[in-house]
């Protein structure tokens, strides 16, 4: 069967070639890049004239104690500091958060303490319990409950005390802390 054959034939049956315009879908896809540059052409400019549209707004600070007239709840409990002013600072003039007491002269007497000397009982509470997983460099790795640690000489330890030293007896690492005690690896 040649070819001129076979056009007669589907041609008689009414079927014909149906097949997509190339140049159509070449122009569509132009078109639309054309559209895409232009926009990313513009759109810079468009956002560089309207920049009040566009810009940050800055955040303004104020002053004002106040609180903000909002309606408010059945039982509100408002904070001292919220108070607004009323000008009369001459009443009392002390601090009502209790403190500490010292004499004028800043010496104790009997009850004064020794600066070097630390508090001589124990913390109340369990001493946290942790464990040395690698030394390298001069740093090691610790663990406690609470999670893994890099730690150096002089780091705070789990248990408040400080890292002395680090070193390595009979081919184990080992730390020393501040407190004496000797944690292995």
């Amino acid at each position: 069967m040649t070819k001129a054959e076979l056009n007669e034939e589907t041609e008689q049956a009414g079927v014909e070639d149906r097949k997509p315009d190339p140049d159509r879908t070449d122009r569509v896809l132009i078109s639309v890049g054309l559209v895409l540059a232009a926009f990313a052409a513009f759109f810079p400019w468009y956002v560089f004239l309207n920049q009040d549209q566009f810009g940050v707004r800055p955040y303004t600070l104020s002053s004002e104690r106040d609180l903000p007239g909002i309606a408010g709840r059945s039982v509100v409990s408002v904070s001292p500091l919220a108070i607004p002013d009323s000008g009369d600072s001459d009443e009392f003039d002390f601090d009502s958060i209790t403190t500490a007491t010292i004499t004028l002269d800043g010496n104790e007497g009997d009850n004064e303490a020794d600066p070097e000397e630390g508090p001589a009982q124990a913390f109340p509470g369990y001493k946290p319990v942790f464990r040395l997983l690698h030394v390298v460099n001069g740093r090691a790795l610790i663990e406690d409950g609470n999670g893994v640690y890099m730690v150096r000489v002089g780091s705070i330890l789990p248990d408040d005390s400080r890292l002395a030293t680090l070193e390595q007896r009979d081919g184990r690492w080992v730390i020393v802390t501040s407190d004496g005690d000797v944690i292995e690896r």
